[in-house]
């Protein structure tokens, strides 16, 4: 099987697909630093979304989600996002915590392992 790299920088890839499946980097909200949970959320999705594409899946074929939160108390205020992100009948296997992130400017990070394919 080959692995294939997308968005390949230096330090990281931002998506790595192998064996029928699609790895994302954590993603932050690079075009909404400093914005609030819900709008740092969409931005992420929208992010996330594209990655898929490009990478051969979509937001159906999502296994498993990690979700990183610099205030557990801004839970809701994702889960309003992702709520309504997530296509009905397709939620993955998920985990949410508490964490600090790379910068005081991202209040949201998330991770994602898809199945490759329509």
């Amino acid at each position: 099987m080959q692995i294939e790299r997308y968005k390949t920088g230096k330090r990281m890839s931002q998506a790595v697909t192998y064996g029928g499946f699609v790895f994302l980097a954590g993603q932050v909200a690079i075009d909404a630093p400093g914005a609030s949970v819900r709008e740092q959320t969409t931005n992420i999705l929208a992010r996330i979304t594209r990655l898929l594409d490009g990478a051969g899946s979509n937001p159906t074929r999502i296994v498993s989600a990690t979700i990183w939160l610099t205030d557990i108390s801004s839970f809701e205020d994702m889960n309003a996002v992702w709520d309504a992100w997530v296509p009905s009948g397709h939620a993955p296997a998920r985990a949410t915590v508490e964490a600090r992130l790379a910068g005081p400017e991202f209040t949201v990070e998330i991770g994602i392992i898809a199945a490759v394919g329509n």
